[in-house]
């Protein structure tokens, strides 16, 4: 609005407050309804407090700047969001933040005129006759309104972290893995269209993701870090604010956490449905699979090094070639040792003398 050569007019159709008064003032003209307000814009947090000494210093200028560039007197202004300020003329005692009226408005210069629609407004502009155009927000624009919600975002958050550690349990990639693609999708077009993130942050989530899924191929973890560091990091990069993100993310993690524990442990026999889409299925040793077959049938027999034994080496035993372990001393090549224990895939050997 301050760059624009093009004339601006803010019309308080009813009230302007905290924003609204803020932007309303880099309006080149303002009209207000007769029962109009403006004023009443001091910061607040999230939680409905006041804003810390930084934060208000930062909005009271902005707030000073905002009148100074439509060259109205900027106490007026200062004094919607600092209700330390005393306004005699208008009766504002400390204490009290500012909030214009209509006629108060015009008697500061604070309003160029009160109109009672925006018909009448047109016309005293001289611009009865002309065609209008409405913009409606749009059903995108509603959307990302909705998903960018304080509260929407951890419930986003929290069905994508869910959703993807119980497809960790599922066989495939079923409706689990789904509703966490699908809430992570939401979460970024959202912050995208309320032009929150860019395509920066998509970037960094998609390499987060890459990164994770080479750790399935590559030893030693780092990928795997860097990809969570990645996908950590584009999530707190598409909100507006930091401290608020981290605080999504952290309930997030802990509502997956906590869901996962009373999944598995104590609901996992009651209900059907979670026992269809989790593998439940192990090969363990009453299933009768064994990870190595214990052959004591070779305690006992004499073979012959085919390698030298530090402490570890090879055995011919009957044409067959056996990987086995000494008691813990030398054995040289081509030599009789004896085998005198087997403990699944781990053969000891002695030497015969």
């Amino acid at each position: 609005m301050d760059n624009t050569e093009i004339k601006t007019v803010a019309f308080v159709n009813d009230r302007a407050l905290s924003a609204g008064a803020f932007i309303s003032l880099h309006a080149d003209e303002i009209y207000m309804v007769p029962n109009g307000q403006m004023g009443a814009a001091a910061i607040i947090t999230g939680d409905g407090n006041a804003a810390d000494k930084k934060a208000q210093s930062y909005w009271l200028s902005a707030m000073k700047s905002a009148a100074e560039t439509s060259d109205r007197d900027p106490k007026y202004a200062m004094a919607m969001a600092d209700d330390s300020m005393v306004i005699k003329e208008l009766g504002i005692e400390k204490g009290e933040l500012l909030t214009l009226s209509a006629s108060s408005a015009e008697k500061v210069g604070y309003s160029e005129g009160t109109v009672k629609s925006m018909d009448e407004l047109l016309s005293t502009l001289g611009y009865a006759e002309a065609t209008t155009k409405k913009v409606d927000e749009t059903f995108a624009e509603t959307l990302a309104r909705f998903i960018t919600n304080p509260i929407v975002v951890p419930i986003l958050l929290s069905l994508a972290s869910l959703g993807l550690v119980v497809e960790l349990y599922s066989p495939g990639f079923g409706i689990a893995g789904s509703i966490g693609l699908v809430s992570l999708i939401l979460f970024f077009y959202g912050h995208y269209v309320a032009g929150l993130a860019g395509y920066e942050t998509l970037i960094l989530f998609l390499i987060g993701v890459g990164l994770i899924v080479a750790e399935f191929f590559l030893p030693g973890g780092i990928a795997g870090i860097l990809g969570l560091a990645a996908i950590v990091g584009s999530i707190l990069m598409a909100g507006g604010n930091v401290m608020t993100m981290g605080i999504s993310l952290l309930i997030a993690f802990v509502v997956a956490i906590i869901a996962m524990i009373l999944f598995v442990k104590v609901f996992r026999k009651k209900m059907k449905l979670f026992n269809k889409i989790i593998l439940k299925d192990s090969t363990n040793t009453e299933s009768g699979y064994v990870s190595n077959v214990n052959r004591h049938e070779l305690i006992g027999k004499i073979a012959i090094t085919k390698t030298p034994f530090r402490p570890s080496g090879t055995i011919l035993l009957e044409d067959e070639r056996i990987d086995a372990v000494t008691e813990g001393g030398y054995i040289g090549q081509d030599k009789k040792v004896k085998i005198v224990k087997v403990e699944g895939s781990r053969i000891v050997v002695r030497e015969v003398e």
